[in-house]
């Protein structure tokens, strides 16, 4: 099978009390390893996405790592990726800021990549991919029966004055929801997606009206849970439970979206990609 995935590079910058620095590699790195390592080698992944042209061969390098990684889809650009730095806080928390932010993805970078079984787009830096170069998209595969699973993410997320990151609604969320198979979210960003400050229930009822097969929402040391509509009725399947916690933290659901997504591209089958994806974040796939 061939797995396109879509979304910024991007770079994770710690900071600690005594002005050290760490640089990580973000959630797309992330995605792409458990993608990569969850696939058989038979399978093809491609990353689509953009690169500082400084860092674009040592990239490419280390992916060639996993054989099942396809890097052609991977361009130099001008512009550095997208970092986001964490600076400490003192009653215990991290406030992120954005410093360099990529150009979004255009249509022309990924158009003949499209003959895949599916399609991953996560939105890391929130400005990953045009509303419009989504339409593109969809309009490009919607004859094909290609799947497409859309991580709302950072695209529910604002960027202040000083670059931090502030939760904001997103106007057009119906737009965006419309042109997906599936869709996923944590519980604080569903929460805050909708100008009209919907429940979580009431947000997912508004998107499974849209065509929509299945809405995820992650919830950490939690688990996760599927919406689905079934005779104009929602219904929902919780997967883990506080006895069987699994993986949290950053990035675990980023790793989350790629198994779920591997699994549904492959059975089709939204039961059992809940399934199979929180066992693999507990390690019992």
């Amino acid at each position: 099978m061939k797995f396109l995935i879509l979304g910024h590079y991007s770079y994770d910058v710690l900071h600690d009390s005594e002005g050290a620095e760490r640089q990580t590699r973000g959630g797309m790195h992330q995605v792409i390893e458990r993608l990569a390592g969850l696939a058989s080698r038979q399978d093809r992944i491609i990353p689509v996405l953009g690169v500082q042209s400084a860092e674009h061969a040592a990239i490419i390098q280390e992916l060639k790592a996993l054989p099942n990684v396809d890097s052609s889809g991977i361009y130099p650009m001008e512009t550095p990726c997208h970092r986001v730095h964490y600076y400490p806080q003192a009653n215990g928390t991290r406030v992120a800021c954005v410093r360099e932010m990529a150009d979004p993805i255009p249509f022309e970078r990924i158009r003949k990549f499209l003959d895949a079984d599916g399609v991953l787009i996560n939105m890391m830096s929130g400005t990953d991919l045009r509303l419009e170069t989504l339409d593109e998209i969809r309009m490009a595969i919607r004859e094909t029966g290609t799947k497409l699973h859309l991580d709302f993410h950072n695209l529910t997320l604002g960027i202040g004055p000083n670059g931090e990151r502030m939760r904001r609604p997103v106007p057009e969320w119906r737009r965006w929801a419309f042109m997906a198979d599936t869709l996923q979210m944590n519980e604080e960003e569903i929460g805050g997606l909708t100008l009209e400050r919907m429940s979580e229930q009431q947000t997912v009822g508004h998107i499974l009206t849209l065509g929509v097969k299945g809405v995820v929402v992650t919830r950490g040391a939690m688990g996760a849970t599927l919406f689905v509509s079934e005779h104009k009725q929602v219904i929902r399947k919780d997967g883990a439970t506080p006895a069987a916690p699994g993986e949290s933290g950053p990035g675990s659901g980023d790793r989350f979206g790629a198994a779920f997504f591997l699994q549904y591209c492959t059975t089709g089958d939204l039961g059992k990609s809940l399934e199979f994806a929180v066992a693999a974040m507990t390690g019992a796939e």
